[in-house]
């Protein structure tokens, strides 16, 4: 939707309290809440954002819900009050309310080309207005900026970015067609589309703008560590009010009609410790959160068995009619009936809690999927003192208090208000983007959304979203000074260069000599892939005889290993170290073939091409692989020394390439160690493809350990498969050749307990 998440919101334009924005404030397992902007930071871009939407606050005084909200809050002695809101009442400024006239469009017009009508109070805010009442950003900021020449899409989905050359960013995204929505397959994709741009601002929400960095990570070496973290629900809370009665007025049903009005028209402000004035705990704010007429539909055709009556009796009606027994019809009576009194929905209101919880959580990727890790617990004194007042809201009201069903089950919450995950910080150890949204080490690269802020707002926090993004564009319109820009240039880390525009790695001189050389990371030089133009050499003693004029029979065997990878480090120790503790997994399965045995068995580097699949959530899921190299033993300087190597190319969903490049050191050292040494891999991953060249320049992303699970090895024995004349010859050359290789590193140790007639 053309607008975000504003299209969906239920108006309400609360600035953040001054003292709310904490410091140093301690969280639980460590670390710390910390605003590095305050109250008087924003104040003017409060002030400017409430003008561009046209906050007011909710004009009607005989609108049952918000009278009783008042009502309730005076009994308990509670600060009420009508916040603003960004719904037009009035069809003009200064002219009185009324609902649905139409609006008089600013000089900057409406990029929909279609009347607006004021609000008509009927509820819908939080599922679209569909009468443009409210102060959208469709109808504000982004048809002020069409207006003004920007080029606004719709439809389009962002699937990655990196850095370029000499600054900027490539972005590419895909287009979603509706004519063929329904009808994609699998191998159905979207085409690709890419821009090139100066600066780049993520505005995908908290959520979007979070998945969108961490699927890129391997485009953005050395972002900060806190991303995924300080992330927050607000403090979001619902419960319900049943059954409202009028106490002073003999027990009759209360009429709240919670469809009646915008969605939210008051609140209730509780108060903080931080404010000073005696108040304990964390604050919050409890507002009226009406729903539309449907709703309370729905509600009253749960009532049962009264509703089944209804509804027979309704069905009897119709069929008199029909057969002209009761021609007069009286369809109007008739759906009175059928609804009946419709005391539930017209007693019942939702009441909304927000503040300030504990923003300890935190967002992963899993299995490419956003993963998010929060809970209740750290929070709970403040949940438990926010459904305290909803309880004491609804006794107030004589009305009975019920909890979201969710709460029932594991004290669990929904949230509206999702915040964190990009946090803002004073320095790439405690934030992602400083307090302008630019994201540390990355110029040009901003995060202004909800994910941008390290904390609960407390109160709704579209304003103040709002009021930071305005602050960071005015700097970004601006330019930053001198002081500014040398202080951010010694804080921030040089970006490496992007892949060029299509992707492709950029060519080295030493790539035309690959056939010839080395892997990456080897100390012996020598070939890698046969060349094109070697002839086979001569196997020993192979009980098939061969004829010159045979095809070459090739073998193939499946490998999965499984293990832990970090970014950011270079050594594979420290990367399975950290990658285990934050639960960042990496694994593969390859299917290595030796597309002629022979010429793989005599040549020394024993050669063979590797495909399959790479799965990191860290990368963002699963990553094909696009070419791969593998050798099966390569001598590693002493004779009693073998490496066994592999090289992958890989290609992100983004587009970002990369390599995967790892080995398993095999070597004689005391202890039991063969199984470890031919199970175990080190794995560094490379920014952009390198080939097997010797290229040891190209920047680490990562490293990590996988490893060989003895059920995996037991299914690689069943994945042996030989095609071609001589399968046997193949399943016997490739057995003499790793058992001679194992014995060569391990023979001194193995003679020991091996019988001098049995040993190769």
């Amino acid at each position: 939707g053309l607008g975000g998440g504003s299209l969906i919101y239920a108006n309400v334009l609360l600035r953040k309290d001054e003292r709310w924005f904490v410091h140093e404030s301690p969280l639980p397992g460590g670390g710390y809440e910390n605003w590095p902007i305050g109250r008087a930071d924003l104040d003017p871009h409060y002030d400017r954002v409430e003008r561009m939407l046209g906050a007011t606050t909710y004009p009607y005084q005989d609108t049952p819900k918000t009278l009783a909200l008042h009502q309730a809050a005076r009994r308990l002695d509670l600060p009420v009050f009508r916040p603003p809101l960004a719904v037009s009442f009035a069809p003009r400024p200064g002219a009185p309310p009324v609902p649905g006239a139409q609006i008089t469009d600013p000089d900057y017009g409406n990029l929909h080309g279609l009347p607006r009508s004021t609000c008509r109070l009927c509820g819908e805010c939080d599922v679209g207005c569909n009468y443009g009442a409210k102060n959208t950003l469709d109808h504000t900021y982004l048809s002020a900026a069409q207006h003004h020449g920007a080029d606004v899409r719709t439809r389009c989905e962002v699937r990655g970015f990196a850095p370029r050359p000499g600054g900027g960013y490539d972005v590419s995204y895909v287009v979603h067609d509706p004519a063929r929505e329904g009808r994609r397959t699998a191998t159905d994709r979207l085409p690709v589309h890419r821009i090139r741009c100066r600066r780049l601002v993520l505005a995908a929400g908290t959520f979007g703008s979070t998945y969108l960095l961490l699927r890129n990570r391997a485009a953005l070496p050395g972002l900060s560590s806190a991303l995924g973290t300080r992330f927050s629900g607000n403090g979001d809370l619902l419960a319900m009010v049943l059954r409202a009665t009028a106490e002073a007025d003999g027990g009759r049903p209360l009429r709240l009609d919670g469809s009646r009005g915008p969605v939210i028209t008051s609140a209730v402000r509780g108060g903080d410790a931080l404010d000073g004035d005696g108040s304990a705990g964390r604050g919050f704010y409890i507002e009226d959160a009406g729903y539309p007429d449907f709703v309370a539909w729905l509600a009253e055709s749960t009532q049962l068995p009264g509703g089944t009556r209804r509804l027979l009796r309704f069905g009897l009606h119709r069929l008199l009619t029909r057969l002209g027994v009761d021609p007069a019809g009286r369809v109007g009576g008739q759906l009175a009936l059928l609804l009946g009194p419709a005391m539930l929905s017209a007693t019942s209101l939702p009441l909304l809690g927000m503040g300030r919880d504990v923003p300890d959580g935190r967002m992963r990727l899993r299995r490419g999927q956003l993963d998010v890790d929060w809970t209740t617990r750290t929070s709970r004194a403040y949940f438990e003192r926010v459904r305290s007042t909803m309880r004491d809201i609804a006794g107030a009201l004589g009305g009975d208090f019920l909890d979201n069903p969710l709460w029932w089950w594991g004290n669990r919450v929904i949230t509206v208000h999702p915040l964190g995950g990009s946090p803002m910080g004073r320095h790439p150890g405690e934030g992602v983007c400083d307090d302008l949204g630019e994201v540390f080490g990355f110029p040009g690269l901003h995060v202004l959304d909800g994910a941008l802020l390290p904390g609960a707002v407390g109160a709704n926090p579209s304003l103040t979203i709002a009021a930071v993004a305005d602050r960071a564009c005015d700097q970004i319109l601006d330019g930053e000074s001198a002081p500014r820009a040398a202080a951010r240039a010694s804080a921030a880390r040089t970006a490496p260069e992007g892949p060029a525009a299509d992707g492709a790695a950029p060519r080295t001189p030493s790539e035309a000599a690959m056939p010839g050389s080395a892997m990456p990371g080897s100390t012996t030089p020598g070939p890698v892939m046969p060349a094109a133009h070697a002839s086979p050499a001569k196997a020993a003693s192979p009980t098939e005889a061969a004829s010159p004029t045979d095809p070459p029979t090739s073998l193939s065997f499946t490998e999965e290993m499984k293990g832990h990878i970090a970014l950011d480090v270079d050594a594979p120790e420290q990367g399975h170290a950290l990658g285990r503790s934050l639960g960042q997994r990496l694994s593969f399965r390859l299917t290595i073939t030796a597309a002629d045995v022979e010429r793989f068995v005599a040549e020394p580097t024993h050669a063979a091409d590797a495909v399959g699949h790479v799965d990191c959530d860290v990368l963002g899921g699963r990553l094909e692989v696009e070419r791969g190299w593998f050798n099966l033993f390569v001598q590693d300087g002493e004779a009693s020394r073998r490496r066994m190597r592999y090289l992958l190319h890989l290609r992100t969903q983004e587009g970002t390439p990369l390599t995967l490049t790892g080995h398993k050191d095999v070597h004689d050292d005391p202890g039991a160690d063969v199984w470890p040494d031919t199970s175990t891999l080190y794995v560094r991953l490379l920014a952009g493809h390198t080939h097997p060249d010797h290229d040891t320049t190209a920047p680490a992303i990562g490293a990590g350990i996988v490893i060989i699970r003895l059920g995996d090895f037991v299914q690689q024995l069943t994945t042996f498969r030989t095609t071609g004349p001589h399968p046997a010859r193949a399943m016997e050359l490739f057995g003499k050749l790793f058992l001679g290789e194992l014995w060569a590193v391990y023979g001194r140790r193995l003679a020991r307990a091996v019988p001098a007639e049995d040993r190769p």
